[in-house]
């Protein structure tokens, strides 16, 4: 196990000689190195561990205290002399370890190198198996100690001085009386000592022994040592310490005698037999009474065959039965049965038979208590309630008891017609508390709840006045609300115990009338009262509201009126009504999503999508609002490692383009806006839990503002926030949604500051088929992420790791360059730079450019960017930039910019063409009863290259289309709300046409209503998609070329 390092100093001219040594092979476990010289060098002698000195060619005189002074007495020496040089050695100090002659042979002199070596190995040997036993030795918690014939303690081991709190010094070299601080030796240890080394046997035996600190009892292991010459020289003794465990013992003992005492005398029978039932192994007198004997003898000779014979004759199988059925060690169950005394008199009996094992041996333990008292008592009390039942039958359909004390609840009628509101309520297993708390809960109505809660906590004082307590509540059954009425009648003895029969029936019949008239007028008048309030407060929102862009609209139609001959002047016009407009349809669109929420016609659909997707799309929504405002935004991803997800992606791409939306909105220009989305740890198996945080440095929000933000119609009342357009709605649609989703929403502000706010939802992760993580081509090379974010640092670093790169990072470009030179110097190159396009010393392009300057190469550069590269692209391919990737960037993302850079796979990169201005010639049929709308869907779709045919209603529509050909119209534009025959009937009858060419045609709908429940219908009735009122040009284009190309 041991290794051994040697250095050798071969000093002088014998070369023969040094070479034959250098020549031979170390021994196992041991290692050679060699420094020689011509003359003694003392430097080397000093490192040496072993030295071969020529003395016929370095002077003898001194020579010794010079390669192996006094005070190293670990140094090994040998000499190499000429025989005539013998007389010059005075004396031979402990360093020599041998002489050789210079005139040895190659013989020889192997022959005395090995053994010297094998000298050195057998001390190595004698080091390693001391240190074996030492070890083995003091770190028992056994006392082991070395003792010669006279007694003396030659050798201790640790253990053995903690024991007698004395150290080894102490210890070694003396006696017993003076270690274990007693006045003389103890007799018994010497003597068997003595036959120890007499027998020359190892003798085991238990010796209590005196110590200062009281008596202890050690079970001791003793030897024989031997001499040399096979005599024995001492003993060896191991001892381990158990005084404790006889203290335990004695306790075990005395214990038994008292629960043997307590066996005998207890009212509880217990019976010990076999598992034959043949053999009774003990017995207390406690149940020879219960089962009616006088002896164990006399219940023998009675017939014990598992079961006493004085059990009743009809119990004895099923007790049998309940026995045997015990199968495994611990097994138990709990009887009851019946014995007959000889005098006539029945018993009851209560046990619990458990199955032991006792000395290897599976036994039969039972237990056995009269509860014939008991059972007596519970007749009783049987008989009064079934009476009381009785008297309450006639009225209440759901009865129970209850003990007050305890709280315990037995159900004694249940014949309810409420549609088991009772029985699913109220059950034995819960306390009578719990009972009435889930009733109160899930059934009471909620002014009545706190009433009814005091009425039960305040039973047992009612009825320590009267026998009887009505409690009169309304519950909600099926969203119904009837009249319940609650009696509590006392039973049995109330100073005893206070046990009640409670009894729940129906009043509704009795005094709904009066109450249910009263409660109507009274609810009819507040709610008439809360509507009004409402339309006033909307009436008047809603009029400043759309005032506003309404007033803008007409205003400026006016002034492009005015000004028709100048067309600069009027484009400037229609955009500003485009704008108010596209407000209006804003503010149109939240009061509709508003009442559908308050409604409860929202509803989530969820389906998968990719977060990526949905960010980027909401950066490239923003960015036009953005460049307008000469803001600064930033959105970034950090560990999200699940992209694909379930989700309404239309909610929350709603949520999250307000929040955006308003941040842009309240930030004045030069200001930052910026999004992180974080995957968070903790979230269920198969889900994941992100938080986006949004924060701008925008003019902030009161803190009393914050605390009603979510409330519709609310806005603060600031000048500089009365400028900016809004409908109040969006936060309150922005909340609700999110609690839809299951989400939270925190927000924090400070005026002049800016504002930051928290959402956080877990979804489910799509567990579609995902391509391997890492890249094979780049599995291990290095990488360098260059940005001055340290959490992008961190998450890109991150996901390099999950492809299979060593990743490292810096915040800093001139940092960058310092890198790749040392990679360079130390042949480490980079693999892959990941480059943050704007850097606070210098921007992504020139750190590339000086990059590339070192590198030479064509290391893929990659710039990670959260603005529009397209200004810059020229000049960053032509400073080596390989790629581009957009902020927020996704572990997909990476991967799928890392492959195509280094060429892993052929992927065409996918470029979204322009929408052609004119699609090919064809012709659609218009289904509108609007002139407006048609005139201006008739525009467009000239615009765009088609003629248009119109019909006024489904019905002229569905007439049309069956005069006409296969594939005379490449598609209708159905509107669903139209007079004779609206969208969706005409839609149904086209589809049901004999002729399939005429009934295949794709059908679009362009209809007002706008809700996903209106695109299902669209969908389910057979049309091909839906396209809302207002037309978004570019949205109906984009269907129009789906559909029919």
């Amino acid at each position: 196990m041991y290794h051994c390092h040697l250095h050798f100093y071969l000093a002088g001219r014998q070369n023969r000689v040094f070479d034959i040594i250098k020549e031979m092979p170390p021994l196992e476990n041991f290692a050679h190195e060699f420094a020689e010289s011509s003359e003694l060098d003392q430097a080397l002698a000093a490192e040496a561990d072993v030295i071969l000195a020529d003395l016929e060619s370095i002077k003898a005189v001194g020579i010794l205290e010079t390669l192996a002074p006094k005070k190293d007495e670990g140094k090994q020496v040998i000499l190499i002399v000429q025989e005539d040089q013998f007389f010059e050695l005075e004396e031979y100090p402990p360093q020599i370890r041998d002489i050789w002659t210079a005139s040895m042979s190659d013989r020889e002199i192997r022959f005395r190198f090995l053994r010297w070596q094998q000298a050195c190995k057998a001390e190595k040997d004698f080091w390693e198996t001391k240190q074996y036993l030492e070890a083995a030795i003091n770190h028992s918690p056994n006392l082991v100690w070395y003792k010669d014939k006279e007694g003396i303690h030659r050798k201790v081991n640790d253990s053995f001085c903690n024991t007698v709190n004395k150290t080894r010094q102490q210890v070694e070299g003396r006696g017993h009386a003076y270690i274990w601080d007693v006045e003389e030796d103890d007799p018994a240890c010497i003597e068997s000592e003595q036959e120890v080394m007499r027998k020359r046997a190892t003798c085991v035996s238990e010796e209590i022994i005196k110590t200062g600190k009281g008596m202890r009892t050690l079970t001791t292991y003793k030897s024989p040592l031997y001499d040399l010459d096979g005599s024995v020289m001492g003993t060896v003794g191991v001892a381990i310490d158990v005084t404790q465990e006889r203290a335990y013992e004695q306790e075990i003992i005395k214990k038994n005698h008292t629960l043997e005492a307590i066996f005998t005398s207890i009212d509880c029978g217990v019976i010990l037999h076999t598992l034959d039932g043949k053999k009774i192994l003990n017995i207390n007198r406690a149940a020879l009474k219960i089962l009616g004997y006088e002896s164990q003898e006399e219940l023998a000779a009675g017939g014990f065959d598992l079961v006493a014979a004085s059990i009743v004759e009809e119990d004895k199988e099923k007790l049998r039965e309940d026995i045997r059925e015990l199968k495994n060690v611990g097994d138990s169950a709990s009887v009851s049965y019946r014995v007959l005394h000889k005098n006539g008199e029945i018993l009851h009996i209560m046990g619990n038979v458990k199955l032991l094992e006792e000395n290897g041996e599976l036994v039969y333990q039972r237990f056995l208590l009269d509860c014939t008292a008991q059972k007596l008592q519970e007749k009783k009390k049987e008989q009064y309630l079934n009476a009381l039942l009785q008297a309450l039958s006639t009225d209440y359909n759901f009865v129970f008891a209850v003990d007050l004390d305890v709280e315990k609840v037995s159900v004694l009628r249940n014949d309810e017609d409420t549609g088991g509101v009772f029985g699913t309520a109220f059950n034995g297993e819960r306390s009578f508390c719990e009972n009435m708390e889930t009733y109160i809960q899930e059934y009471v109505y909620e002014e009545d709840r706190e009433m009814l809660r005091e009425a039960a906590r305040g039973l047992k004082e009612e009825l320590a006045e009267k026998k009887q307590y009505y409690v009169d509540h309304r519950i909600l059954i099926d969203g119904e609300m009837k009249y319940f009425q609650m009696k509590a009648v006392r039973s049995g003895s109330w100073e005893a115990d206070h046990e009640i029969v409670l009894g729940f029936r129906s009043v509704d019949e009795e005094i709904r009338n009066e109450m249910e008239k009263k409660s109507l007028l009274e609810d009819a008048l507040m709610q008439a009262n809360q509507a009004n309030k409402a339309k006033s407060i909307f009436l008047s929102n809603m009029s400043h509201d759309i005032r506003t862009p309404m007033n803008a609209i007409v205003g400026f139609t006016a002034l492009a009126i005015a000004h028709i001959d100048r067309k600069e002047q009027v484009e400037e016009y229609l955009k500003k009504i485009m704008t108010s407009g596209n407000h209006l349809l804003s503010l149109i669109n939240d009061v509709l999503d508003m009442s559908r929420i308050e409604s409860g016609k929202m509803h989530l659909d969820e389906k998968p999508c990719s977060l990526p997707d949905i960010l980027h799309g909401l950066r490239s929504i923003l960015q036009a609002d953005i460049r307008s405002k000469q803001l600064e935004l930033y959105i970034d991803a950090v560990d999200v490692m699940d992209e694909e997800i379930y989700c309404d992606k239309l909610r929350l791409n709603q949520v999250l383009l307000n929040l955006l939306s308003n941040a842009v909105k309240y930030t004045c220009a030069g200001g930052i806006v910026t999004m992180r989305i974080t995957e968070k740890p903790g979230a269920p198996e198969g889900r994941a839990k992100y938080e986006f945080l949004i924060k701008d440095t925008g003019i902030g929000m009161s803190k009393e503002f914050v605390e009603r933000i979510f409330e519709p119609f609310e806005r603060e009342t600031t000048s500089t926030i009365s400028k900016i357009q809004g409908t109040g709605l969006g936060m309150a649609i922005t909340k609700n949604i999110v609690d839809m989703m299951n989400g939270t929403i925190q927000i924090k502000s400070e005026p002049g500051v800016g504002t930051e706010i928290t959402v956080s939802f877990t979804f489910r992760v799509h567990s579609g088929s995902q391509e391997p993580r890492d890249i094979p081509k780049l599995k291990g090379c290095r990488a360098l992420v260059v940005d001055d974010d340290f959490n992008t640092c961190d998450s890109v670093s991150y996901m390099l790791g999950q492809l299979g790169m060593r990743a490292e990072w810096t915040l800093s470009g001139k940092e960058a360059v310092l890198r790749t030179k040392q990679a360079i110097m130390r042949e480490d190159n980079y693999c892959v730079y990941i480059i943050d396009w704007m850097l606070p010393d210098m921007n992504g392009v020139e750190v590339t450019r000086r990059i590339r300057k070192e590198t030479g190469g064509n290391v893929p550069v990659i710039v990670l960017t959260a603005y529009d590269w397209s200004d810059i692209e020229e000049e960053a391919r032509e400073a080596g930039v390989t790629a581009f990737c957009s902020k927020p960037l996704f572990l997909s993302e990476l991967r799928n910019c890392l492959h195509s850079v280094i060429g892993a796979e052929e992927k065409e990169e996918i470029k979204t063409s322009e929408r052609k201005e004119n699609f090919q010639a064809g012709r659609i049929l218009l289904a509108e009863d609007n002139e407006l709308n048609q005139e201006i869907a008739t525009a467009i779709l000239g615009d765009a290259g088609f003629t248009t045919e119109v019909a006024e209603n489904g019905q002229i529509a569905v007439e049309m289309l069956e005069k006409s050909e296969p594939g005379y119209y490449q598609m209708i534009l159905m509107d669903v709300q139209m007079p004779v025959m609206n969208g969706y009937e005409a839609t149904r009858e086209i589809r049901a046409l004999e002729n399939g060419g005429l009934a295949s045609i794709p059908i679009l709908a362009m209809t007002a209503n706008a809700f996903e429940e209106d695109k299902q219908r669209a969908i389910q009735c057979g049309m091909n998609g839906h396209i809302a009122k207002p037309i978004d040009v570019e949205k109906l284009f984009e269907t129009l070329e789906e559909i029919l190309n």
